[in-house]
């Protein structure tokens, strides 16, 4: 069928009221860019914005996605699962939706009463022995949109094979051939809401990872959920850590408008603003901040007069030379420690990890491959090895209790990092310094251009498919000595992945992949040497990308 048999058929059969309402009313492009494709089911699950649509987040597809992961595990014997939720605008409904769903099949299904930060969704997974997780979360994208994530039975999200197999099934479901479920038919049923116990099981666990026992009231903190759901969560735990943070109250509650902050990414500097101002005016040491669904933190110093903002990858930095110096220091130093980080993460931490003696795992982008290894350790006897994963983008953990990032163990261990810098006289800042003294210094840049819409789609795919063709011969004025394709390597034993690195002879890199979650091309900058130096080198490169891929977004 045709975009316009499609919404035809919609127009037809649609029987929510909301949906049947923004049919009626959509243009004949927003019927084009609606129903000229499928939402596809990849390795981060569904993401898209929310409307009536074959091609977008709506009762329907999350339907459809249910009813074809239903076939999945009535395939595999599994008979249940758990299901949890951010703040967004319908992340509630389409949790019941596809709980109901799940329900018709028989499957038990466990669901959070409200929303809940995505770590929590991996624990429930792992503490009740599901066989699969849902987490209706678009994480930090923008207000408009949402998404769908699914979790194996080890509370890590699906890895290429499985999620292969999903989408085989979902293809396979005929939207219309029965009404949608009805929530209510099943709960207290073959639906059951989680109680109170396995949120202090979690929160419990978090705290057991904490790197001292002395109280963190000597820190002064400003927080922010970004109206997610961390709002409860974080605070409480950082209280029984002894630590009372300050709220900013524009943010302090679940609101999926995202009224003051419309796009609530932590790495932005918008995201941070408010919180830094509160912080200003009440004299605070440290801002820090969770996306919607909890699992990323974004962290603010203050430095002089004002704020300065840490990337994902000096947050890291941070927490990876922190917890291996306290670890050694306590004589609590597994044999042959573990640090995981993703392929576009700074190499700084291989110079840091070099000298504690821990060994470096890399792995693509996406969490679900720290999460991965964690596993094989586990299976292996050796889980005690892992000491820490991150990646660039902000996500964390400490800790073997769940198999995703973790805002909540995040803010926890930021807030500990702090404080003993404190005591020792130093600040996070002043302590990078000494590490960038110590280790090199590195200087990392993140880019990201948009193309939205159908071709805007189009452009990003002809625009990657031309540069792997034809990539870059220098960096700046370095020549290129080294290029990757991860779609055809041989050298690492990483998954294929459309990924492509290239090096230079004066140690710059940049790595170029297609955004798994948002209409993005990213490019990884990484340059090595003085400060002078690194901005010029660091420009240099970013203007050959601009020219590109089209100044879109930074």
């Amino acid at each position: 069928m045709d975009h316009k048999q499609k919404y035809l058929q919609w127009v037809t059969n649609a029987k929510d009221e909301q949906i049947a309402r923004q049919l009626r009313t959509m243009s004949e492009n927003e019927i084009k860019e609606a129903f000229s494709g499928d939402l596809s089911f990849g390795t981060a699950g569904l993401r898209g914005i929310m409307s009536a649509g074959t091609a977008r987040m709506n009762v329907y597809t999350v339907y459809r996605a249910t009813e074809g992961l239903a076939m999945y595990m009535d395939a595999h014997g599994y008979t249940s699962c758990a299901i949890t939720y951010d703040s967004r605008n319908n992340s509630k409904r389409f949790s019941e939706i596809a709980s109901a769903t799940l329900a018709r099949h028989g499957i038990t299904v466990y669901i959070t009463a409200e929303c809940m930060p995505t770590p929590f969704l991996s624990f429930m997974v792992r503490e009740l022995k599901c066989d699969v997780g849902i987490n209706v979360t678009a994480s930090h994208n923008p207000a408009e949109y949402n998404g769908y994530k699914v979790y194996d039975r080890d509370g890590c999200q699906l890895l290429d094979e499985d999620a292969d197999e999903v989408t085989s099934y979902i293809e396979r479901v005929e939207l219309f051939e029965k009404p949608l479920p009805c929530f209510d038919d099943y709960v207290n049923k073959s639906v059951r809401y989680t109680d109170k116990l396995l949120e202090e099981m979690y929160i419990d666990r978090v705290l057991g990872e904490r790197l001292t026992d002395e109280s963190l009231e000597q820190l002064n903190a400003v927080y922010t959920p970004l109206n997610g759901a961390g709002y409860r969560i974080v605070p409480e735990t950082l209280r029984r850590a002894g630590m009372t943070v300050l709220l900013v109250e524009e943010q302090a509650l679940p609101n999926g408008d995202f009224p003051t902050c419309p796009y609530p990414n932590p790495e932005k500097a918008e995201a941070l603003a408010l919180a830094e101002k509160l912080a200003t005016e009440a004299g605070a040491d440290i801002v820090f901040a969770n996306d919607p669904d909890c699992d990323r933190l974004g962290v603010a110093v203050r430095d002089g007069d004002s704020f300065r903002q840490l990337t994902g990858n000096e947050v890291g930095i941070l927490l990876t030379d922190t917890i291996l110096r306290v670890l050694k220091d306590n004589g609590d130093m597994p044999d042959r420690p573990v640090i995981v980080k993703t392929i576009v993460t700074t190499p700084m931490v291989d110079a840091i990890c070099n000298a504690y003696g821990a060994e470096v795992r890399d792995v693509l982008t996406g969490f679900k491959y720290i999460g991965n290894v964690i596993g094989k350790l586990e299976k292996q006897g050796a889980v005690n090895r892992y000491v820490f994963g991150f990646e660039e983008s902000c996500g964390y953990l400490k800790g073997s209790y769940v198999r995703d990032k973790d805002g909540v163990v995040a803010s926890l261990l930021i807030a500990e990092t702090a404080t003993l810098l404190k005591k020792e006289g130093k600040t996070l800042i002043s302590r990078l310094d000494e590490l960038y003294d110590a280790y090199g210094h590195y200087l990392q840049r993140t880019l990201s251009y948009r193309f939205e819409g159908l071709s805007g789609a189009e452009d990003k795919e002809k625009l990657l498919s031309a540069f792997r063709f034809s990539p870059f011969d220098t960096l700046g004025t370095s020549k290129v000595v080294d290029i990757c394709d991860f779609l055809t390597q041989s050298k690492y034993d990483l998954p294929v992945a459309d990924v492509l690195r290239l090096r230079s002879d004066d140690g710059s890199q940049l790595i170029v992949r297609p955004s798994g979650t948002e209409p993005l091309i990213k490019c990884y900058i990484t340059v090595k040497g003085d400060e002078q130096g690194n901005e010029r080198r660091l420009e240099a490169i970013k203007a050959q990308t601009d020219a590109y891929f089209s100044k879109r977004e930074h």
